[in-house]
Protein backbone atom coordinates (compact mmCIF):
# COMPACT_ATOMS: atom_id res chain seq x y z
CA UNK A 1 0.00 0.00 0.00
CA UNK A 2 1.76 3.10 -1.26
CA UNK A 3 0.66 6.47 -0.08
CA UNK A 4 -3.23 5.03 0.43
CA UNK A 5 -5.25 5.90 3.82
CA UNK A 6 -6.98 3.38 5.74
CA UNK A 7 -10.43 4.64 4.56
CA UNK A 8 -9.16 4.11 0.94
CA UNK A 9 -7.73 0.56 1.51
CA UNK A 10 -11.24 -0.38 3.30
CA UNK A 11 -13.48 0.81 0.62
CA UNK A 12 -14.84 -1.15 -2.10
CA UNK A 13 -13.85 -1.72 -6.08
CA UNK A 14 -14.95 -2.41 -8.95
CA UNK A 15 -11.83 -4.76 -9.64
CA UNK A 16 -13.19 -6.97 -6.49
CA UNK A 17 -15.85 -8.24 -8.61
CA UNK A 18 -14.08 -9.65 -11.18
CA UNK A 19 -11.33 -12.05 -8.80
CA UNK A 20 -12.83 -15.49 -7.88
CA UNK A 21 -12.76 -16.34 -4.13
CA UNK A 22 -10.71 -14.39 -1.83
CA UNK A 23 -8.14 -11.97 -3.40
CA UNK A 24 -5.21 -9.64 -2.09
CA UNK A 25 -5.00 -5.90 -2.73
CA UNK A 26 -1.98 -3.85 -3.84
CA UNK A 27 -3.21 0.01 -3.28
CA UNK A 28 -1.05 3.26 -4.90
CA UNK A 29 -2.60 6.63 -4.47
CA UNK A 30 -1.04 9.95 -6.05
CA UNK A 31 -2.63 13.31 -5.21
CA UNK A 32 -3.19 15.94 -8.74
CA UNK A 33 -3.60 19.27 -9.07
CA UNK A 34 -6.13 18.56 -12.06
CA UNK A 35 -9.41 17.90 -11.85
CA UNK A 36 -11.43 14.37 -11.63
CA UNK A 37 -12.74 14.57 -15.29
CA UNK A 38 -9.17 15.49 -16.63
CA UNK A 39 -7.28 12.67 -14.70
CA UNK A 40 -9.82 10.00 -16.14
CA UNK A 41 -9.35 11.15 -19.62
CA UNK A 42 -5.12 10.17 -19.01
CA UNK A 43 -6.91 6.73 -17.21
CA UNK A 44 -8.21 6.47 -20.83
CA UNK A 45 -5.27 7.08 -22.56
CA UNK A 46 -3.86 3.22 -21.07
CA UNK A 47 -5.41 2.17 -24.15
CA UNK A 48 -2.51 2.64 -25.79
CA UNK A 49 0.49 3.35 -23.75
CA UNK A 50 1.60 1.84 -19.99
CA UNK A 51 2.74 5.08 -19.01
CA UNK A 52 5.36 3.62 -16.04
CA UNK A 53 9.10 2.47 -17.59
CA UNK A 54 8.64 2.58 -21.32
CA UNK A 55 11.60 0.78 -22.04
CA UNK A 56 10.26 -2.42 -19.69
CA UNK A 57 7.51 -2.14 -20.21
CA UNK A 58 6.14 -0.82 -23.90
CA UNK A 59 9.49 -1.54 -26.24
CA UNK A 60 11.49 1.36 -25.54
CA UNK A 61 8.30 3.32 -27.29
CA UNK A 62 7.30 6.33 -25.46
CA UNK A 63 4.37 6.79 -23.95
CA UNK A 64 2.44 9.83 -25.47
CA UNK A 65 2.68 13.12 -23.65
CA UNK A 66 -0.43 14.75 -25.12
CA UNK A 67 -4.42 12.98 -24.79
CA UNK A 68 -4.91 11.33 -27.86
CA UNK A 69 -8.86 11.84 -29.10
CA UNK A 70 -11.24 9.51 -29.06
CA UNK A 71 -9.64 7.14 -26.43
CA UNK A 72 -12.26 8.63 -23.64
CA UNK A 73 -14.93 6.57 -26.06
CA UNK A 74 -15.11 3.39 -24.16
CA UNK A 75 -16.82 0.17 -24.36
CA UNK A 76 -16.73 -3.19 -22.45
CA UNK A 77 -14.18 -5.41 -23.86
CA UNK A 78 -11.79 -3.10 -24.80
CA UNK A 79 -8.36 -3.71 -24.87
CA UNK A 80 -5.89 -1.49 -22.68
CA UNK A 81 -1.77 -1.98 -21.81
CA UNK A 82 -1.88 -5.49 -24.81
CA UNK A 83 -3.21 -7.47 -21.72
CA UNK A 84 -5.90 -6.54 -20.28
CA UNK A 85 -9.49 -5.79 -21.34
CA UNK A 86 -12.26 -2.89 -20.18
CA UNK A 87 -14.50 -4.72 -18.02
CA UNK A 88 -16.06 -2.34 -15.92
CA UNK A 89 -16.13 1.86 -16.20
CA UNK A 90 -17.93 4.91 -14.99
CA UNK A 91 -17.11 7.61 -17.03
CA UNK A 92 -15.28 10.26 -15.46
CA UNK A 93 -14.87 8.68 -11.98
CA UNK A 94 -13.42 4.76 -13.01
CA UNK A 95 -12.56 1.95 -15.01
CA UNK A 96 -11.79 -1.88 -14.43
CA UNK A 97 -9.20 -3.68 -16.45
CA UNK A 98 -8.82 -7.84 -16.09
CA UNK A 99 -6.32 -9.85 -17.38
CA UNK A 100 -7.10 -11.30 -20.30
CA UNK A 101 -3.74 -12.83 -22.03
CA UNK A 102 -3.85 -16.95 -20.96
CA UNK A 103 -0.06 -16.39 -20.15
CA UNK A 104 -0.45 -13.69 -17.55
CA UNK A 105 -3.35 -15.03 -16.40
CA UNK A 106 -1.19 -18.95 -15.59
CA UNK A 107 1.60 -16.60 -13.88
CA UNK A 108 -0.84 -14.02 -12.06
CA UNK A 109 -4.00 -15.33 -11.78
CA UNK A 110 -7.53 -13.70 -12.90
CA UNK A 111 -6.45 -10.38 -11.38
CA UNK A 112 -8.43 -7.27 -12.62
CA UNK A 113 -7.51 -3.86 -11.32
CA UNK A 114 -9.68 -0.67 -10.63
CA UNK A 115 -8.37 3.13 -11.39
CA UNK A 116 -10.41 5.67 -9.72
CA UNK A 117 -10.25 8.96 -8.80
CA UNK A 118 -12.40 11.71 -6.93
CA UNK A 119 -12.30 15.22 -6.05
CA UNK A 120 -9.80 16.04 -3.33
CA UNK A 121 -9.68 19.96 -2.90
CA UNK A 122 -9.27 21.96 -6.14
CA UNK A 123 -7.72 19.27 -7.77
CA UNK A 124 -8.03 15.07 -7.43
CA UNK A 125 -7.28 11.87 -5.89
CA UNK A 126 -6.34 9.01 -7.73
CA UNK A 127 -6.36 5.42 -6.15
CA UNK A 128 -5.63 2.56 -8.28
CA UNK A 129 -6.62 -0.96 -6.87
CA UNK A 130 -5.12 -4.54 -7.90
CA UNK A 131 -7.22 -7.51 -6.96
CA UNK A 132 -5.15 -10.74 -6.98
CA UNK A 133 -6.30 -14.17 -6.03
CA UNK A 134 -5.42 -15.03 -3.31
CA UNK A 135 -4.82 -19.15 -4.19
CA UNK A 136 -2.50 -20.25 -6.62
CA UNK A 137 0.86 -19.17 -8.02
CA UNK A 138 2.72 -17.79 -4.69
CA UNK A 139 5.54 -17.05 -7.10
CA UNK A 140 3.67 -15.17 -9.69
CA UNK A 141 2.15 -12.81 -6.84
CA UNK A 142 5.29 -12.38 -5.28
CA UNK A 143 6.79 -11.60 -8.41
CA UNK A 144 3.87 -9.04 -9.51
CA UNK A 145 3.63 -7.41 -5.71
CA UNK A 146 7.36 -6.28 -6.62
CA UNK A 147 6.26 -5.82 -10.05
CA UNK A 148 3.36 -3.64 -8.86
CA UNK A 149 5.36 -1.66 -6.61
CA UNK A 150 7.58 -0.44 -9.13
CA UNK A 151 5.39 -0.26 -12.31
CA UNK A 152 2.16 0.86 -10.87
CA UNK A 153 3.88 3.26 -8.71
CA UNK A 154 5.81 5.43 -11.28
CA UNK A 155 2.54 4.73 -13.57
CA UNK A 156 0.15 6.64 -11.19
CA UNK A 157 2.46 9.09 -10.31
CA UNK A 158 3.09 10.17 -14.32
CA UNK A 159 -0.59 10.17 -14.97
CA UNK A 160 -1.33 12.57 -12.06
CA UNK A 161 1.02 14.70 -13.40
CA UNK A 162 0.63 14.24 -16.54
CA UNK A 163 -3.03 15.21 -16.07
CA UNK A 164 -2.30 18.58 -13.95
CA UNK A 165 0.01 19.41 -16.58
CA UNK A 166 -2.66 19.16 -19.51
CA UNK A 167 -5.27 21.32 -17.36
CA UNK A 168 -2.59 24.06 -16.85
CA UNK A 169 -1.53 23.97 -20.82
CA UNK A 170 -5.28 24.21 -21.01
CA UNK A 171 -5.92 26.98 -19.05
CA UNK A 172 -5.85 30.40 -21.17
CA UNK A 173 -2.83 33.29 -19.75
CA UNK A 174 -3.76 34.96 -17.33
CA UNK A 175 -6.24 32.57 -15.51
Amino acid sequence: MWRTTAEEVAAEYACDRFVDGPSVGFFRAADSAAKPEMVFRWFCQLRIAPYSYDLLDHWGKPSPRTLSPGLDELESGQRFMTIFRLVDFTPGRQLTLQIDRPAARRLFGNLAVSYTVSPAGTGSRLVVKLAVPAGGNAVGRYLLAWGDLLMMRKQTVKLAGLAAQAELDDCPSGS
